[in-house]
């Protein structure tokens, strides 16, 4: 059985308040989009992994490795899989690769083994795996908070481009948020971003894009800010950092912006990648 895991992209993340345990309350809109990886999992008598990517780990720091053992611990069943991961999301880039193909997973799983998982038990299963996994378990646009495990789905009614451009270096999730400073903290519209999709409200998006995390990012990894400016000098609508980064999207809706723009980016050394909101 095979299984596309879609990366995301965060239209608008806010970065509420750091919990007594560490992690951070959130608050965010987040959607999937067409970009994925494609994960195979065949029923087998040992769990294996086998990756096109040879510095990816294959053990338990791997995530699809780490959601079979959640999913056996947490449903009593025995069962091992034989795994084959085409990876094409880039890691450290905040598109979330690692929790979608975890995410793909546990929704074959859910299939093979016939469990008839409700849609609540698949988050709460998830959320044992990382944070951004009950997300790309439902593969919607969602309004999503706490710390990731929070998720009200809504219907998307806006229809733009997206560019992916990754700077060469990727960033440390733990060093963004260990890095945030609470006192001069950008705080976006989140709520604006979300009735702005839901309105089909286009100009609504682009003012509304927003990242607490991005004048961190900026400062760890400078190619960020680089590649912010390049896209806004080429004519894109909006720009914004994907969640922790380095990722950076620009959003238009002019197909020939994309296509030069494309060619340009990829022509500077980076990871590019054209794509779209998923299709619902």
């Amino acid at each position: 059985m095979k299984e596309r895991a879609y990366a995301k992209i965060n239209l608008c993340l806010d970065v509420i308040r750091r919990r007594e345990d560490g992690y951070h309350n959130l608050r965010m809109v987040m959607v999937p989009i067409d970009f994925y990886d494609v994960l195979e999992m065949i029923p087998s008598t040992e769990t294996t992994m086998v990756l096109n990517r040879s510095y990816l780990p294959v053990d338990d720091k791997n995530t699809v490795v780490k959601a079979i053992h959640v999913m056996q611990e947490r449903y009593g069943f025995t069962q091992n899989f034989a795994c084959t991961l085409q990876k094409h999301i880039p890691t450290q880039a905040g598109l979330a690769g690692g929790s979608a193909d975890a995410a793909a997973a546990i929704r074959m799983m859910n299939r093979i083994m016939r469990l008839n998982l409700s849609e609540s038990e698949l988050i709460e299963t998830a959320r044992m795996v990382g944070a951004d996994v009950p997300f790309c378990t439902l593969n919607k646009p969602a309004l999503v908070e706490g710390i990731g495990e929070i998720i009200t789905p809504f219907e998307c009614r806006c229809d733009f481009g997206i560019l992916l451009v990754k700077p060469r270096r990727g960033v440390s999730t733990k060093a963004a948020f260990g890095g945030l400073n609470f006192d001069t903290l950008v705080h976006p519209d989140v709520d604006g971003m979300k009735t702005a999709l839901e309105t089909g409200d286009y100009d609504g998006v682009v003012n509304h894009l927003g990242n607490s995390l991005e004048e961190v990012s900026l400062g760890l990894v400078e190619e960020i800010r680089d590649v912010r400016e390049s896209l806004a000098e080429l004519g894109f609508d909006g720009v914004l950092m994907s969640g922790s980064g380095s990722t950076v999207f620009g959003i238009t809706r002019s197909p020939r912006l994309l296509k030069d723009a494309m060619g340009l980016m990829r022509a500077n050394g980076y990871f590019v990648r054209s794509t779209k909101i998923l299709d619902q």
